[in-house]
């Protein structure tokens, strides 16, 4: 099989490639065939994607950002209508888990274009070198 001439990606088609959930070489191939489990090799470009993963690293940045945004959103709730604690409770329990999973795939996808694009992982070296 002949390898396909894949220009080296920027750093910007990197990691929007990432956000997008798509190998962070080609662009196209899908990182995850289930929820946050990363495929072995891209179907587009046959990229080796096993050694690459970032790990718990994508729930941090997710609970800064669901955590600010949702205790604005109490506290603006809570100082404006007042409602009981259970209110709170039923209110927010979904959007928490709505947000987490909406912005789970896209962090642990840029975190993988990260590790890509600045070759972080070991990866058995390319025929003739480099």
């Amino acid at each position: 099989m002949a390898a396909r001439e894949i220009p080296e990606a920027t750093i910007g088609k990197a990691l929007m490639s990432g956000l997008r959930c798509r190998c962070p070489r080609c662009g196209v191939g899908k990182l995850f065939p289930k929820y946050l489990k990363v495929v072995d090799e891209c179907p587009n470009c046959h990229l080796g994607l096993q050694g690459h993963d970032s790990g718990d690293g994508a729930v941090v940045p997710a609970i800064l950002l669901i955590g600010s945004l949702v205790v604005g959103l109490a506290f603006y709730v809570e100082l404006t209508f007042m409602p009981p604690l259970w209110a709170h409770v039923v209110l927010w329990a979904p959007v928490i888990l709505v947000l987490t999973g909406l912005i789970l795939p896209p962090l642990k996808g840029l975190g993988i274009a990260l590790q890509y694009r600045f070759r972080s992982t070991e990866e058995p070296p390319a025929p003739g070198g480099t």
